[in-house]
């Protein structure tokens, strides 16, 4: 069982607390991930460990709840370290090892968060960018999820961010 390429368009922010922005990019990488009946057990990894139990549960029932309603599958995903490694690739690797979309659809989004490296990405699998493209997600970031991050408050920010990119999607 090897990795599957995820196709995804990149959206990226650095978390600065002058407000410094990235522009964002866009990178593909093959075909898709996971059969359309693969349902997640995990829809938030906080590796980080910055996510209070409250805020990680409200954001597994609502990843759970959108994967139920649109059949994509979305992640939240806290990481210490990138290990030197670019967001991007981060990203892109975690998404493949994991599976996250549907094969063929590749429908996948996983929004990780380096709070160590102040970096913030949203990953979405060429079957969402017609609906998550990357002036939104960079808007989503923007407005939703980097006023809580500065404020150290996490979780909110990826409940807010979570929340917008549900609304995005069909």
């Amino acid at each position: 069982m090897g990795v599957r390429p995820l196709l995804i368009a990149l959206c990226s922010a650095s978390l600065l607390l002058a407000g410094g922005q990235h522009p964002s990019a866009a990178m593909s990488a093959g075909a898709a991930a996971a059969p359309a009946s693969s349902h997640l057990r995990d829809y938030v990894s906080d590796m980080a460990h910055v996510l209070p139990p409250a805020s990680k549960a409200r954001l597994a029932k609502s990843l759970k709840a959108f994967e139920h309603r649109t059949r994509h599958q979305m992640v939240v995903v806290t990481t210490p370290s990138l290990g030197g490694k670019d967001i991007a690739a981060y990203a892109r690797a975690w998404g493949n090892r994991r599976g996250i979309g549907r094969k063929g659809i590749n429908d996948g989004v996983v929004v990780l968060v380096a709070p160590n490296e102040r970096k913030v990405r949203i990953a979405v699998g060429d079957g969402l960018t017609a609906q998550l493209p990357d002036e939104r997600c960079q808007a989503i970031i923007d407005r939703d999820m980097l006023p809580s991050f500065r404020a150290g408050d996490f979780g909110a920010g990826l409940e807010r961010g979570v929340a917008a990119l549900s609304r995005q999607v069909h």
